[in-house]
């Protein structure tokens, strides 16, 4: 067999991204890691602190540098995460990257980057409103990445 493909795994400081991971190492990773088709890439894009509290008026400029600690802090946080799940998996060979930027961007260039023959993101369930409102980065990563897409959704719990 040739050189591995890349997977990008995209993931962030929610459930439904790790669920992604998880889902993704059992099903591609699983078992014998070398026998795995793929290298591993695991990407957080981190918010600026600009974004993260919009156009903030007088005195906002104050709260910026508690608010990029506290996203720092976050980011650090979500990459080791990513590297707990991954090694409670026994995979091992895994790069984590944390990226500053809008979570759409960051992974679609890190595909480009990477030259990456996958994308995993993860899906958050939102309803159509909520998606159009804030903008999904599933449904923007699907059209715009230049690889193949893969979106894992969490199955529906029955009552």
């Amino acid at each position: 067999m040739g050189e591995k493909g890349v997977m990008v795994v995209g993931v962030d400081d929610s459930e439904h991204s790790f669920y992604a991971l998880e889902w993704t190492l059992e099903h591609f990773f699983g078992g014998n890691c070398s026998s795995s088709a793929f290298k591993l890439l695991i990407v957080h894009a981190k918010p600026t602190a600009t974004s993260a509290i919009g156009l903030a008026g007088p005195g906002g400029a104050d709260v910026l540098p508690y608010v990029e600690a506290d996203l720092r802090k976050i980011s650090s946080r979500v990459a080791e995460k990513a590297k707990t799940i991954c090694s409670a998996k026994s995979v091992n060979d895994v790069i984590v990257e944390v990226v500053e930027g809008d979570a759409r961007n960051v992974l679609c260039d890190a595909v480009e980057k990477h030259h990456a023959s996958l994308l995993v993101v993860g899906s958050h369930g939102y309803g159509v409103l909520k998606r159009t409102v804030l903008g999904s980065v599933s449904d923007y990563c699907a059209h715009h990445a230049h690889c193949s897409v893969m979106i894992v959704k969490r199955p529906k719990v029955k009552a």
